[in-house]
């Protein structure tokens, strides 16, 4: 059987196959302007926030077996949705599916784990408290725990791939596994889960024990250096391209006199020529173009090819 893509059909449908028992919202015609850092973006047919693991896979496979597409979606922090939005349905693990808690001890070292809904930021805030050092250079990074995992998502010389020992997740038909050390395949912004189908349900983090307070002095320091250096006052979804092997987007973008350089409402950041920000009123198609656009330059005047580092989904 195939549920025909109408929305309120589609929602009804998803809302019975999660049962009575379940917590997860599901709600229809979200406008992912409303829950995406670029604050662009058309609305989702239905999107559903689970609040567990069964949620998560009765809804994907509601998908599978009725042909209904479906997007995996964190915080919204590394992405840029269409401006026609996106069919079918949104999975997004947030808040309903963000539980931290302590794991083993062993070796002066503690595992602490966190679900993949969980902000990278209150996992990192989690271990401040507990004395425990690895996170402190991500602490500012705004992602979920799930989305730092899929991209190895790292700053200032660190990522998840230093502190990540152990990750539950489904593959694609559903089932429930784990992936630990090498077979995480973590890269330079990228993991084994990007791509394939594979969803990421929790992951546990390594970090050593050591002095409170040097930990939160670690974490205010960064936070300051990001503050001075990023757009933090405007819509973003942080760094656009991938940094090339020895050199900087931000440097290469200014070579090109492109700094502070606009489409509608998207804007190259006058303060890091490494962000795109949204400047008042961007639209979804105003920061792709801008993006071709920057690209488009270095690749002329430099020879160096940018890659993006957000994603683009929707109906675009």
């Amino acid at each position: 059987m195939t549920v025909p893509l109408d929305v309120d059909t589609l929602a009804a449908a998803l809302a019975e196959r999660l049962g009575p028992g379940s917590l997860a919202q599901v709600e229809k015609r979200v406008p992912m302007s409303s829950r995406t850092t670029f604050r662009v973006g058309g609305p989702a047919d239905v999107f559903v926030s689970p609040s567990s693991v069964d949620d998560i896979a009765a809804a994907l496979r509601f998908c599978r077996e009725n042909g209904v597409p479906s997007t995996l979606l964190g915080n919204g922090s590394n992405v840029v949705v269409a401006d026609r939005g996106i069919r079918g349905v949104v999975v997004a693990l947030g808040d309903g599916f963000a539980r931290i808690g302590p794991g083993a001890s062993r070796d002066g070292m503690r595992e602490v784990h966190a679900e993949a809904g969980a902000r990278l930021s209150a996992l990192a805030a989690y271990c401040t408290r507990q004395g425990l050092s690895g996170l402190e250079a991500l602490s500012g990074i705004p992602g979920t725990v799930g989305g730092a995992v899929l991209m190895n998502a790292g700053a200032y010389d660190r990522c998840m791939q230093d502190v990540v020992v152990l990750t539950e997740y489904l593959d694609e038909d559903g089932a429930a596994c784990v992936a630990e050390g090498e077979a995480h395949g973590f890269g330079y912004r990228r993991s084994a889960f990007l791509g394939g189908g594979r969803v990421v349900t929790r992951t546990t983090v390594r970090l050593a024990a050591a002095d409170p307070r040097a930990v939160q002095d670690a974490v205010n320091d960064f936070g300051r250096r990001r503050r001075e250096s990023q757009p933090l006052e405007l819509p973003s979804a942080g760094s656009v391209f991938r940094r090339p092997p020895g050199r900087y987007v931000g440097r290469l973008v200014e070579e090109c006199g492109l700094k502070g350089a606009k489409e509608g409402g998207a804007q190259v950041s006058p303060k890091h020529a490494g962000f795109i920000v949204n400047a008042g009123g961007a639209t979804a198609e105003d920061v792709r173009r801008l993006m071709e656009r920057v690209r488009d330059a270095v690749s002329e005047r430099t020879g160096v090819r940018l890659e993006p580092e957000i994603l683009f989904i929707g109906e675009w």
